[in-house]
């Protein structure tokens, strides 16, 4: 989880609360003028606990739930033996809610229907304990009933937008499994052809000088070496069904994007190691990558940027990539980017056996920073 996520959850932990408390405040004011303030005292303390248990609730989704439903439920009896106003009453209904709905996003289906239930079973509880011809009874009840049917939509709704997320995220990794699969082949076959050629060589070589037949064994052998290496981390991509990178764009194509990009964006200032450094096939295909998912997100969510960085730096242990950009804060500006793009980023990177770092630079503008590690071909 991002910075920007923890903050987001943070705020809407605290606001919910501030909502929780104020609705408590109401409701202890409103009894206390009409019934007496020791008659809110057993509902005010349910009220708080149901409260709490709203906002701790992504710890443990259906414990919370169900122990939220069974206080409700005690209230309930309790209210209706001694007496008391109808219960849960609006502070409690309002948690109960945010309860319900929580489950019925999260849960598996099952339990999600059984809280979902519960909460229906509360409030035909609230109905059956209230007391008739009370207005106020009436009011509670339907209260209740308009809360819990709004918990379940809002639950489901966002629960449809989930699993669209996730389908849409899966799809995102299929077409880079498949885009592998079929690159693949180019891969292999690029090592492989250069043992038969190296084979062929020492078949002529020993028949006139027996002595350099070592040196070709020797180019073979590494050549088959380098061919395993490089299909055992492109095919554990494809058995892990993660995110694949590519083996096709090197890092002499990235002139060709960046000239694209900057005839539609603003300019882009390239800085790249020395043309004849030779990098693994996963390694060149994820630095194109990483700068093309980089400057697709800068045109998308950075417009008013006046200037793009992309440095790839080559030391030696790896490969490092990292664009930047120099857009200003402002309403223009995503508070995180990249979606779906990020999401094959991120998984490349790391299977790859590196980093990835994505997030707003102190002064102004997002950087993207990408550590690749390079392997020899003993591995």
């Amino acid at each position: 989880m991002s910075i920007w996520d923890r903050l987001f959850r943070v705020a809407a932990t605290a606001g919910l609360a501030v909502v929780f408390l104020a609705a408590i405040g109401i409701e202890a004011v409103g009894i206390a003028q009409t019934w007496g303030a020791r008659y809110w005292l057993a509902g005010g303390a349910s009220a708080v606990a149901v409260c709490a248990l709203a906002l701790v609730r992504r710890r443990q989704r259906a414990w919370a739930a169900v122990a939220g439903l069974g206080i409700a439920g005690l209230a309930t009896a309790t209210a209706r033996v001694f007496h008391l106003p109808t219960e849960p009453g609006p502070a409690m209904a309002l948690a109960l809610a945010v309860l319900v709905g929580s489950a019925v996003r999260a849960l598996p289906p099952v339990r999600a229907g059984l809280v979902a239930g519960g909460g229906l079973a509360v409030v035909g509880g609230a109905y059956l304990a209230a007391r008739p011809h009370s207005s106020g009874a009436s009011a509670a009840v339907a209260m209740n009933a308009a809360a819990w049917l709004g918990a379940v939509a809002v639950g489901l709704a966002l629960r449809l937008l989930d699993d669209r997320a996730a389908a849409t995220a899966e799809k995102v990794r299929r077409d880079e499994r498949l885009e592998l699969a079929r690159e693949l082949h180019d891969v292999v076959a690029h090592h492989i052809t250069g043992m038969l050629i190296q084979a062929q060589a020492a078949q002529l070589v020993a028949r006139k000088n027996p002595r350099q037949v070592a040196e070709s064994l020797t180019g073979i052998e590494a050549a088959g070496t380098e061919a395993l290496r490089a299909m055992r981390r492109v095919v554990g991509l494809l058995r892990d069904t993660e995110d694949a990178p590519p083996a096709s764009a090197g890092p002499e194509q990235l002139g060709v994007l960046v000239e694209r990009f900057t005839r539609e964006g603003p300019p882009v200032r390239l800085r790249i190691p020395d043309e004849s450094a030779a990098w693994p096939p996963e390694v060149t295909s994820t630095v194109y990558r990483i700068v093309r998912e980089a400057l697709t997100n800068v045109a998308r969510h950075a417009p008013h940027a006046h200037a793009v960085t992309v440095t790839v730096d080559q030391h030696p242990s790896g490969v490092t990539v990292e664009v930047t950009d120099n857009a200003p804060p402002g309403p223009a500006r995503a508070p995180h980017r990249g979606g779906y793009g990020l999401i094959g980023m991120r998984e490349r990177v790391e299977t790859l056996g590196g980093t990835l770092h994505v997030g707003p630079r102190p002064d102004a503008g997002w950087s993207v920073l990408a550590t690749l590690p390079i392997h020899d071909g003993r591995s």
